[in-house]
């Protein structure tokens, strides 16, 4: 299944890229319980400190399989099967976090944020996405995030915004939402989304520090803490620093020689999976913003050069490309603390940033807005 239930509603691009392995010291770390499969029997009982499913399913024939999923990260969290159109779950879970609930492995689905209650769900198999989930707080305040994210729901979808009244509205939408529900582990959602209708790293800061303790502390917080240190790093309306580094040629090209235009610095490589995927993207905006004083600058983390040439070949990367053919150990990577790719840097004429890490339609939108 596409892992993609909290991240099409958050951060599209962030699980989706090549980490930078780097070894660690062993650590005592708190576990969650794993959830296991449980047995239909005729009363069901919650654990004391953790959460039970009970799940009522019309449609679907007894030994159909249920598979509860991390939302996150798509990974399977526990097995099940239709019996008499009921199934259910138990386990434990550190923080109320997304879940998902796939039948027969794939979609439709039903998406809930789960956390340690008495969690009921009845649903049927042709409108699985309106199924009633009841007695999850975290998820009540879910529905409520949604009912606001709903109506605002086009601003996300990478489109140009041309009604500033729309967007000014549910920017206020999202901060009255934070302001109201700092307790709440849904609040991150809201702040992110708030983030992105703004574009205010300071913004960003000070609505995730006005947020309770739990909620920081939860997975979802700490994306949220992780997104506010990279922007210290290289911020937005802040020059690049300058640097130069050899291209397919041998010859030296400086940042600096593209001032003047909109420079797009994608630090990527050939052995890079996520990289090779957005690159289409990175093509289609090249294409059509490349007589529009726009062009791009490709930073490659490769080794290999005959693999570098090679993908810029087969992928059409028809721009400019640099790299000093050191892997992870690119000179220019450590210059901007680059760990994991695809990553990149929209600049100004001025060679400011003025964005960083936009993919797909998010990226055209950007530059759409800023080039008439």
């Amino acid at each position: 299944m596409k892992k993609y239930i909290f991240l099409l509603l958050v951060i599209p691009a962030i699980g989706f890229a090549q980490v930078k392995k780097t070894p660690v010291k062993a650590k005592k770390t708190v576990v969650a319980k794993k959830v296991v499969k449980t047995p239909l029997i005729t009363k069901l009982t919650k654990p004391a400190d953790g959460f039970l499913i009970d799940g009522t399913v019309g449609g679907y024939p007894d030994g159909t399989p249920v598979t509860l999923l991390n939302g996150n990260n798509g990974a399977p969290e526990g097995n099940a099967v239709v019996t008499k159109g009921k199934f259910s779950f138990t386990g434990q879970s550190m923080f109320p976090d997304f879940k998902v609930l796939t039948f027969t492995g794939g979609a439709p689905f039903i998406t809930l944020f789960l956390d340690n209650s008495l969690v009921t769900v009845n649903a049927k198999k042709d409108q699985l996405e309106s199924a009633v989930i009841k007695g999850s707080a975290s998820h009540d305040d879910f529905t409520k995030f949604m009912g606001i994210y709903k109506p605002y729901e086009k601003l996300f979808m990478g489109e140009p915004v041309t009604d500033t009244l729309v967007k000014k509205n549910a920017e206020q939408a999202f901060a009255k939402f934070i302001q109201d529900n700092k307790e709440s582990y849904i609040t991150p959602l809201a702040v992110y989304r708030h983030y992105q209708l703004t574009e205010s790293d300071s913004l960003l800061e000070a609505d995730f520090n006005s947020l309770g303790v739990m909620p920081k502390n939860s997975p979802i917080g700490g994306i949220i803490a992780k997104q506010i240190a990279d922007s210290k790093k290289n911020p937005i309306g802040k020059p690049l620093a300058d640097f130069s580094q050899a291209d397919t040629s041998g010859n030296q090209i400086r940042l600096s020689s593209f001032k003047g235009k909109y420079v797009l610095v994608d630090f990527w490589a050939s052995w890079c999976r996520p990289c090779r995927m957005e690159n289409p993207n990175v093509v289609n905006v090249y294409t059509k913003f490349k007589d529009k004083n726009f062009t791009v600058l490709g930073v490659s983390l490769d080794q290999a050069k005959p693999a570098w040439l090679d993908a810029i070949k087969m992928d059409g990367l028809t721009w400019t490309h640099v790299s000093d053919l050191k892997g992870w150990g690119n000179e220019v990577a450590h210059q901007f603390e680059i760990v994991s790719i695809p990553q990149n840097f929209l600049l100004d004429p001025q060679g400011n940033v003025i964005a960083k890490n936009l993919r797909g339609p998010a990226l055209e939108s950007k530059l759409a807005s800023l080039i008439k």
